[in-house]
């Protein structure tokens, strides 16, 4: 048995590696395409790039081991019936079962793995990754200059050139429009020269040659004249501080304040953190609503010498009063009812907020326990139903991956949108996918253990030969009742 069983992992960790890169690319790719607008045109360099790809596979990883592993289990499963290795094992009295049983044991020791990835290694990586992401979306845009074009990704200065040489970088035509100086304008135009950002990307570097500068002090006063000033230079260099242009890093620990970024322990802390807070919002408003806004001033009222009033009372006494002393009360009343509804609407959009916040935390708290578990159900699908196919390659099996595989993306969505909206506790929002495709595991396991022929044309087809003996029948029938009809009408007429 230790011989079939290293055949058969032999059989599937190759496919299972595989196909897990293949996955992987094809979502990375996916995830680089969505923001290659924030990457593209900043000067980032190889190391920026890789570290940012790196964290962002990691944070895929969720998402690509399941599909990973239902394409794998059918691609071998499926490789193994079709080249009847299968049928020659099971031929020798080992059931599917027992041929399942060593990658059952390595499943079982990947989905342990991955929930350790999935709740240490993750978290870290969307730390990182988010930090990156607000680092790069901080990065200006790499100065490059096209010919005849203004490039204004200097704040307050407006470069353009006529022409740059793309061997020497030389510059021809220059005209720089520089607002920088409180004010005061500065235009320079010169014939030829050279303009790069220093080493450390701190300060811009000019160097220009026969040109001219034009300048205007402004002042804004109505009764004071503009100076105007104008110098020729032969040689010019200057050297403008620059910011932004630079890759700073900034601090991690600014994003673990998400959900996507804390493991099971510190999820548990946050979701009784916000438990208790809202509570405590709950009591502290109405306090505060009561005692700040409908009650106002009551602990100088002496409650005991003060009678009962009705509202009938309280309108007659209002009756009593004078137009004016009458419009004061109402319009204070009414100020106080304002503001008791706008701290109302206030507290009410904190207390949503924090309900999402708590809705969150829920959800990926139970998504880490949930994940593992989908793993190895992906896999009792894929391998009963490799079996029951028989194809393997990259076909059949990619077809049948995928549209299961969206199935539970697609359950797996809606279940944690009505998580996020309140409207369905996070358990079943999250294991709802777990739950439907489960039993159809549990089916496939069963037919592929009694060799059912499931997707056998021929099986259903033999099923189906008595009813359609009995349409035929019927349809005969009804045809012969019906030339009958019309051949005793034609003899009658």
């Amino acid at each position: 048995m230790k011989t079939v069983y290293r055949f058969v992992l032999k059989a599937y960790v190759g496919p299972m590696v595989l196909t897990f890169f293949i996955v992987m690319f094809i979502l990375l790719m996916h995830y680089l395409w969505m923001h290659i607008d924030e990457l593209v045109g900043k000067g980032l360099g190889p190391g920026v790039i890789m570290e940012l790809v790196f964290y962002a596979s990691a944070t895929l990883i969720p998402m690509g081991l399941p599909l990973a592993t239902l394409l794998a289990s059918i691609m071998t499963m499926g490789n193994l019936g079709e080249n009847n290795e299968l049928l020659a094992l099971k031929a020798a009295g080992i059931s599917l079962p027992r041929i399942m049983k060593p990658l059952i044991i390595l499943m079982v020791v990947v989905c342990v793995g991955s929930f350790f990835v999935i709740n240490n290694f993750t978290p870290y990586s969307y730390k990182k990754m988010f930090a990156l992401l607000s680092d790069i979306s901080k990065q200006k845009q790499e100065m490059k200059f096209q010919d005849g074009i203004f490039f204004n990704g200097i704040p307050d200065m407006s470069i353009r050139i006529g022409h740059q040489d793309p061997e020497t970088n030389k510059l021809t035509d220059i005209l720089i429009f520089n607002n920088k100086t409180y004010r005061k304008m500065q235009t320079t135009v010169a014939d030829s020269g050279y303009i790069r950002i220093s080493d450390d990307k701190k300060y811009l570097i000019v160097n220009l040659y026969n040109g001219q500068i034009y300048e205007e002090n402004r002042d804004y006063q109505w009764f004071s004249q503009n100076e105007l000033s104008h110098h020729i230079f032969d040689e010019q260099k200057l050297l403008i501080p620059l910011s932004g242009f630079a890759f700073e890093r900034s601090d991690q620990e600014e994003f673990a304040s998400s959900s996507e970024t804390k493991n099971m322990k510190q999820l548990s802390h946050s979701i009784d953190s916000l438990r208790y807070a809202q509570d405590s919002m709950v009591t502290n408003f109405e306090n505060r609503l009561v005692k700040s806004h409908l009650l106002r001033n009551i602990s100088y009222v002496e409650l005991d010498s003060i009678p009962t009033l009705h509202p009938r009372s309280v309108m007659r006494m209002l009756d009593t009063m004078d137009v004016e002393s009458r419009n004061s009360i109402f319009s204070q009343a009414s100020n106080w009812a304002d503001e008791a509804r706008s701290y109302a609407s206030y507290e009410s959009e904190y207390m949503s907020y924090t309900s999402q916040l708590l809705y969150r935390a829920q959800a990926d708290f139970q998504r880490k326990i949930a994940l593992p578990f989908s793993i190895m159900i992906f896999f009792l699908i894929g391998a009963p139903l490799g079996a029951i196919i028989r194809k393997g390659g990259l076909g059949m099996p990619i077809v049948v991956s995928v549209l299961f595989f969206v199935v539970y993306y697609i359950i797996t969505i809606t279940g944690e949108k009505f998580v996020k909206d309140g409207a369905w506790p996070a358990f079943l929002g999250i294991w709802l996918s777990s739950f439907i495709l489960f039993p159809i595991a549990i089916f496939l396991t069963y037919k592929s253990t009694n060799d059912s022929a499931l997707f056998n044309a021929e099986a259903y087809k033999k099923r189906l030969e008595p009813i359609v003996r009995l349409y035929q029948k019927i349809k005969a029938f009804l045809q012969r009742n019906k030339n009958q009809t019309q051949y005793h009408g034609q003899k009658t007429e």
